[in-house]
């Protein structure tokens, strides 16, 4: 196991933590260039695309190329700690979900925030819609757009203003 450094907030060492537990228990390793990888993506704000993860990796690591990102992504994504966000081309952690779960994303267009919910109800309908069709489901990952409460309540304030009189 890896130790905090002084620049890791202990929310982000504890998902480390967890996601080399997770890592051993799979017989895989969590190396020090996967580890990074995951980092920056738990340390991001919001979804990061693998230009944006290469871009900061080169702060630390000055020839990483784009192959060495996505070989990371590959792995992180097969040990089911991230996810990729199709509509965003970026990637999202999860870490605490059983890997292989069926995730299920809350994209606003307003101001870009993903939240990742777990409606076991719509896993559970989809599974048995495509059972109906003779189809068994091997993954799914769910995204839908909208806004988030934030942005509605903006957008609603808007509406709500009368026009300036403009004489």
């Amino acid at each position: 196991m890896h130790a905090k450094t002084a620049s890791e907030p202990s929310h982000i060492a504890a998902k480390l933590a967890r996601a080399e537990a997770i890592v051993e228990a799979q017989s895989g390793r969590l190396t020090p260039l996967r580890r990074e990888i995951l980092h920056l993506i738990l340390a991001a704000d919001a979804p990061i695309g693998a230009y944006e993860l290469l871009t900061r990796l080169r702060e630390s690591r000055t020839r990483a190329a784009p192959p060495t990102v996505y070989r990371a992504l590959d792995f992180l994504l097969a040990c089911g700690l991230i996810h990729r966000i199709s509509r965003l081309s970026a990637f999202i952690a999860c870490i605490g979900h059983a890997p292989g779960h069926a995730a299920q994303f809350l994209i606003c267009r307003g101001c870009g925030l993903v939240a990742e919910i777990d409606a076991s109800a719509v896993s559970e309908a989809l599974r048995e819609e495509a059972l109906r069709h003779g189809f068994t489901i091997a993954a799914a990952t769910i995204e839908a757009e909208g806004l988030c409460a934030a942005c509605a309540a903006r957008r609603d304030e808007g509406a709500q203003t009368p026009p300036q009189d403009r004489r």
